[in-house]
């Protein structure tokens, strides 16, 4: 009988930790964070954010990290074990995962070539003309693909060159050494614009827009939603990355003290990207006239629209823009390694594929669908219509059907918190159960609410209807149709049986806990 290949782990803990923050933080935490911040009570929403962190983030990311190294798999072999029928919810995960890379990586070619337009100030003194029009040429007729952009395509294959690099020499010598050079890297290069951006006339008026409290905003529902819709998105939650990164862990790491270092970090460089952004947006608004509010913006617009026209105006408008758009390569490209191995790792222990020629075939697919859909004169459009819909109705709710399947439907919550506590220095005791079980759920089917209301009420963005149905509830319905569809098959491998992987670890959990009493 053939013995299968041991399952690869991380080199050491700090690995782990770099990676896991690595994935969690990534574009949003810079362009999304600071603006939401600032619509939501300023400095007040850090008490709804600190709460979502306590309540709803680092309580999944505790259970992402337990269901991984339990069951040892990724996200459709872990929850096969679980529960036969939540197998499905880890296929819907992956095909989350396949949708966000195809848009994310071409985010990145935006930022690559906007590394070197910094030098000369390329967008001249339009910089939403330039981008629109001369090096997106974005199409008046959304959907319609009626030429290529050759500056989009390069770089973009150049991004996943580097990422099917990184991801073929695997999690250790690939991953692990790939984020322990480029979270510090990305640290220095935000501490720097923090430092250019403290030292610029006007600073002051961004950095009381960010952050004097509006204690009255406490009191809106909305804020609180967004609070938590901020963590959720941050953290790398609910599609299958946190499940597939902690796979890889020894038996013996400890899951929460990991979680708790992973969620205030990426809370940290949260805070410090709202200081860099704001006191930025402080120098445009002294510059023109005009109040923070009305110079301040989100997203896109705020990196490849806002951010150049500063970099115009300020005395070393160059290495600013370089340090800018470097550091949102690198925090993307960590991301987008993370969301790309959780298709990888599927693909390995699902079809018994082995490394080498699961990276080929998973980012040759997926970087044919990102080239020929977001190289086009509409990618614009699919990436905002796109990312708006599998984030609001592909990742909030699978991570609900996880939460839900998980605490209410298979009550196991308390033999996950055993295994969890059996090595950590943490004890999780009934709070977390309590997060989980009634806080956490109730929060996400708040949000969904809230979303859909908005979402009836008017279009997103303008949106011609037919445009919205195909390209933005058909990819988010598209990703739960092919979840359970691919769940129904008869794959090569097929992980332990859960009755059997639940009898390995209770075992397991008996002879920890009684080693750690006899010491």
């Amino acid at each position: 009988m053939t013995q299968e290949p041991q399952r690869e782990q991380w080199g050491t803990r700090a690995g782990f930790l770099m990676a896991a923050i690595g994935s969690a933080i990534g574009l949003g935490n810079i362009w999304r964070f600071p603006a939401v911040t600032y619509e939501n009570g300023g400095g007040a929403f850090m008490v709804p954010y600190l709460l979502a962190l306590l309540t709803a983030g680092i309580p999944l990311l505790i259970l992402e990290y337990t269901i991984g190294r339990r069951y040892r798999s990724s996200p459709p072999g872990a929850l096969r074990q679980l529960s036969r029928p939540a197998e499905a919810i880890g296929w819907w995960q992956v095909a989350i995962c396949f949708v966000v890379a195809t848009y994310y990586a071409a985010i990145l070619a935006w930022a690559v070539r906007y590394v070197g337009f910094s030098f000369d100030q390329s967008w001249g003194d339009d910089p939403e003309g330039f981008l629109m029009g001369d090096f997106l040429k974005v199409s008046d007729s959304p959907g319609e693909i009626s030429t290529f952009v050759p500056g989009v395509v390069w770089p973009l294959i150049a991004v996943w060159l580097v990422v099917l690099a990184i991801l073929i020499l695997g999690v250790r010598r690939g991953i692990e050494r790939a984020n322990t050079v480029f979270i510090p890297l990305l640290v220095v290069f935000f501490l720097i614009l923090v430092v250019r951006a403290l030292t610029l006339d006007g600073a002051d008026l961004g950095l009381d827009a960010l952050f004097a409290p509006d204690w009255g905003a406490l009191g809106d529902g909305g804020v609180w939603v967004a609070a938590y819709g901020q963590i959720f998105f941050s953290l790398s939650v609910g599609f299958g990355i946190m499940i597939t990164y902690a796979s890889y862990l020894r038996r013996k790491s400890d899951l929460t003290g990991s979680a708790l270092v992973a969620g205030f970090a990426n809370s940290s460089f949260e805070i410090l990207a709202g200081v860099a952004v704001f006191a930025t947006l402080g120098f445009m608004a002294a510059e023109s006239g005009l109040a923070v509010s009305e110079v301040t913006s989100s997203g896109v617009g705020l990196a490849f629209v806002a951010f150049p026209q500063i970099i115009s105006e300020m005395p070393m408008g160059a290495f600013f823009g370089v340090l800018f758009f470097g550091s949102l390569v690198l925090a993307g490209l960590t991301s987008l390694i993370s969301i790309v191995q959780v298709i990888v790792a599927t693909v390995e222990d699902r079809m018994g594929l082995r490394r080498v020629p699961a990276v080929l075939a998973v980012c040759g697919a997926v970087a044919v669908v990102s080239t020929v859909l977001f190289s086009s004169d509409s990618g614009l459009h699919f990436l905002d219509v796109s990312d708006h819909f599998i984030n609001q109705y592909g990742i909030v709710l699978a991570g609900l059907a996880l939460v839900i399947t998980v605490s209410w439907g298979l009550r196991r919550l308390p033999a996950l918190q055993r295994h969890a506590d059996a090595t950590s220095a943490v004890p999780l005791r009934i709070w977390w159960r309590i997060c989980l079980g009634v806080i956490t759920p109730l929060v996400l089917i708040w949000m969904m609410v809230d979303s859909l209301t908005d979402e009836f009420d008017e279009n997103y963005a303008g949106y011609d209807t037919s445009f919205l149905l195909w390209s933005g509830w058909g990819v988010a319905a598209a990703a739960l149709v092919v979840g359970v569809l691919l769940s129904l098959v008869r794959w090569r491998r097929n992980p332990a049986s859960s009755e059997d992987a639940e009898d390995t670890e209770d075992t397991q959990d008996t002879q920890d806990s009684t080693a750690r009493r006899s010491s």
